[in-house]
């Protein structure tokens, strides 16, 4: 449980690092991470835990090279691949941390991780637009994507 959260905290303050980092002449933003137009670590209240996603919200995901998605649903992550499109069911654990929320459980004895963060997000290949950016390690595996809600959708077309 302390890697979990070591790493969580880790990937948190990366994305808020990159949240705020970016100049007028700043080059796209890479396909899974935050572009400079994101809320900066002071939008966030210090003082309490992320409530910007509720516990009964169906969250989705997605990431490039190589292609993954899925959604979380409660206590239930499903990790879907090309390979797998319907997908592989992960028991998780939620965690609200101060500028994002986390997931944590195990796909096959290896360690899952996703770790969800505030911040405009592109895939790299539509022309959509998220408003979460979404970390995910599997095993020593880091991968980067995006993601939304019903409530907080990407804009962009339905069908890129």
């Amino acid at each position: 449980m302390k890697a979990v959260l070591t790493f969580f905290t880790l990937t948190i303050t990366l994305a808020l690092a990159a949240c705020g980092s970016g100049a007028a002449d700043s080059p796209a933003p890479v396909p899974g991470t935050a572009d400079a137009s994101a809320p900066s670590a002071a939008a966030f209240d210090e003082a309490k835990p992320y409530d910007g996603i509720a516990a009964d919200e169906q969250i989705e995901f997605t990431g490039t090279e190589p292609f993954w998605g899925g959604e979380v649903s409660g206590r239930t992550l499903t990790y879907k691949t090309p390979d797998d499109p319907s997908g592989r069911l992960v028991q998780v654990e939620r965690f609200a941390g101060r500028g994002g929320i986390s997931f944590s459980g195990m796909l096959g004895g290896v360690a899952v991780t996703m770790a969800i963060t505030p911040s405009t997000c592109s895939d790299g290949m539509s022309d959509r637009s998220y408003p979460f950016t979404v970390t995910l390690r599997l095993g020593e595996e880091t991968r980067s994507g995006c993601g939304w809600t019903d409530r907080q959708p990407f804009t962009g077309p339905a069908n890129p």
